[in-house]
């Protein structure tokens, strides 16, 4: 058994786990601000329209940020795997991978946010938020469908952008060569 791989991985499931508990709070609370509302009381009342756009920003937001989950997994199985590791590089290798996922939850907060907003003025005359809030389960299907659409189509683009702040270690010479 190896020891290290091990404590790796548990490392792993607790930054899991903490990134999307921490994703979680900011996404209903960023949407319920959008929205006016609270998700406590909508879903004691049932409101099966604001479920339905509250559950599918929680996914929106999972898909924006697995990718800097990922990134900071890959940049830890390196350094972890590399000849010269030191576990006195640990820390700095968490702070910057919660810089990392913090950024990324932020991020992907914002462009829903932004989204919401932009579908809202793009069609005049419906009041969508409201009718959310109503209760319209049409325009939470739409809302909703619109955040994973957003999300899908804006998490590359957030990926490029963020990779660079993983520190990567440096692989040596002719690592990546492919043979002739």
């Amino acid at each position: 058994m190896d020891f290290t791989l091990f404590v790796v991985g548990l490392i792993k499931v607790v930054l899991g786990g903490l990134v999307a508990a921490l994703g979680i709070w900011l996404a209903l609370r960023g949407l319920s601000r959008i929205l006016g509302s609270r998700p406590e009381e909508e879903l004691r009342q049932g409101n099966v329209a604001a479920g339905l756009v509250h559950g599918s920003s929680l996914v929106s937001l999972g898909l924006l940020v697995q990718h800097a989950v990922q990134a900071t997994s890959d940049a830890v199985d390196l350094a972890v795997r590399a000849p010269l590791f030191q576990w006195s590089a640990v820390p700095g290798l968490v702070a910057v991978a919660a810089l990392h996922v913090g950024l990324s939850l932020i991020v992907g907060v914002t462009v829903l946010a932004l989204g919401i907003l932009l579908f809202d003025r793009m069609t005049p005359g419906i009041d969508e938020l409201a009718e959310v809030r109503k209760g319209n389960v049409a325009a939470g299907l739409i809302l909703a469908a619109i955040l994973l659409v957003l999300a899908l189509l804006t998490a590359p683009g957030l990926q490029a952008a963020l990779n660079g702040l993983i520190p990567f270690p440096q692989l040596p010479e002719g690592t990546l060569v492919a043979p002739a």
